[in-house]
């Protein structure tokens, strides 16, 4: 009877550990890579290429939108509830593909940076960085507060 047992309990605890690990896994709501010169940009249609300036959107429920450019996606946000999104992202202009937090960034307009749309907007992971290509680029710099308000 004891071995009986041993073996059922053996069994449930390897169900639940699957079960678990499904759970856990499943909830993990993460950004999608982008493939650039495959993926399109959900606002403005156009083939993603430029690994600086791209974006991407995640909902809380896990779906992935991707931009060729910041801009497209804050053209988005005008469509959506923000409170159905989980993270705000923008490629770093000095790390080409890494996405960062928009949230946190900073971002510079500047003419002598062209972007995919024509905004001249790029996304930086620190103001000092951001400051740093102004100095030698010219262009105003933007948290992302004031950058939803400048592109209204």
């Amino acid at each position: 009877m004891a071995l009986f047992i041993s073996i059922i309990m053996k069994k449930l605890i390897t169900i639940f550990s699957l079960l678990s690990l499904l759970i856990f896994t499943s909830c993990n709501i993460q950004p999608q890579k982008i493939v650039y010169g495959k993926d399109a940009c959900h606002f403005c249609r156009m083939n993603i290429v430029d690994q600086q300036h791209a974006a991407q959107l995640v909902t809380t429920k896990g779906k992935s939108f991707k931009f060729d450019a910041t801009e497209c996606m804050v053209n988005h946000l005008k469509t959506i509830d923000p409170a159905t999104l989980k993270h705000f992202l923008s490629n770093n202009y000095l790390k080409p593909e890494m996405l960062i937090d928009a949230k946190q960034a900073s971002f510079l307009i500047s003419e002598n940076i062209p972007s995919p749309m024509g905004a001249f907007l790029s996304a930086f992971a620190t103001k000092t960085d951001a400051e740093t290509i102004q100095n030698q680029k010219g262009g105003i710099i933007y948290n992302w507060e004031a950058l939803i308000k400048h592109l209204k």
